[in-house]
């Protein structure tokens, strides 16, 4: 298992570790997760700060410093359940940002403070009709309010990473309008986006199969709304096309 080890770029710089933990805001009442704790430069100073640091680190090689008020968990962080936490608090590794990101957002907890590839980060943040707007902001927006705290420079890490970094503040929240199917809006917001370049009627008719629809449902949709591309088109307006296209379907089987 060292595919981990290939991405995990061990965050060094002491103002940026402390800088992490300030926007954390911990006290002793907190139990922080820590996906990918590496040497522990991190941990320690969480276990400074909060009552309980639990740490999932899959590289059993790497020696994370045992604290009386750190967990540590040797395993892949997407096959474990996460005890409780109510902050979780990373430098991700960078290959699992988006399942993790996910696997996360099904938990209860009240703020992340984690560290992406600033491209990643920026996609997460996009708003409609800029370039990075997509499938994962729209995902991770639904779910959560999501901000960029700071850049990190690649410097920042032992084995500098390519690409410079991003510190993000994570809060989950109620999502801010309502679909019907939730599942089948992940699905049709993956078959929206899979064709940037295309009007969305093209790329829902090219992906007709994977969202289980017949052709002649397009027909009820807005066409001054479909034939646009994808990336102009707002998460609430996506979401009614979603219910419309998921009520059509229904009719036909």
């Amino acid at each position: 298992m060292k595919w981990y080890k290939k991405d995990q770029h061990f965050l060094i710089d002491e103002q940026v570790l402390g800088r992490i933990i300030e926007y954390g805001g911990l006290n002793r009442s907190d139990t922080v997760l820590e996906i990918g704790a590496g040497y522990g430069n991190l941990t320690e100073k969480l276990a400074q700060k909060a009552g309980k640091v639990i740490a999932i680190e899959v590289d059993p090689e790497l020696i994370v410093n045992q604290l009386e008020n750190v967990e540590l968990i040797i395993g892949d962080a997407l096959k474990q359940d996460f005890p409780y936490f109510n902050k979780v608090i990373s430098n991700l590794p960078y290959s699992i940002s988006s399942p993790v990101t996910f696997k996360l957002l099904e938990y209860e907890f009240d703020m992340g403070i984690l560290m992406y590839q600033l491209e990643f980060a920026e996609r997460m943040v996009a708003a409609p009709g800029s370039k990075d707007y997509g499938r994962l902001s729209i995902a991770v927006q639904y779910r959560a309010n999501v901000e960029i705290l700071e850049v990190v420079p690649r410097l920042a890490f032992s084995t500098p990473p390519k690409v410079d970094s991003a510190i993000v503040r994570l809060v989950p929240r109620l999502p801010p309008y309502e679909v019907k199917d939730v599942d089948f809006f992940m699905r049709f917001i993956t078959a929206a986006f899979s064709q940037r370049r295309k009007k969305l009627r093209n790329a829902i008719l090219n992906n007709a199969a994977y969202l289980g629809i017949k052709d002649k449902t397009l027909e009820k949709l807005p066409h001054d709304i479909i034939d646009r591309r994808a990336e102009t088109i707002s998460p609430e307006d996506l979401a009614e096309l979603s219910d419309l296209l998921l009520d059509e379907t229904f009719k036909y089987h």
